[in-house]
């Protein structure tokens, strides 16, 4: 087995494994809100007031920042979910 030589690593390969950690964050955060979003449904009718607002702002704010992991970026296929949200 040949050992890697620093000029066999390309900038295009650390660009491609920079955006492969990038979507699978973006894919963890994803399934962590909807995760949130299942626990919550059927919770919100006996919740104390502020709490279905609290869940929507946090499910927002989680989505905005998943779709910030890959916009931008050429390729990495960040399909407009979620952009230009803001849970402000």
């Amino acid at each position: 087995m040949n050992a890697l030589r620093p000029g066999d690593i390309t900038d295009e390969m650390i660009q491609a494994m920079d955006t492969a950690k990038r979507q699978g964050l973006q894919k963890d955060l994803r399934a962590l809100a909807a995760n949130i979003r299942a626990e919550a449904e059927g919770r919100y009718d006996s919740a104390e007031p502020g709490w279905r607002a609290g869940v929507e702002w946090t499910l927002l704010w989680i989505e905005n920042t998943a779709a910030r992991l890959t916009e931008g970026i050429p390729g990495a296929g960040a399909g407009g979910r979620g952009q230009g949200v803001s849970p402000e």
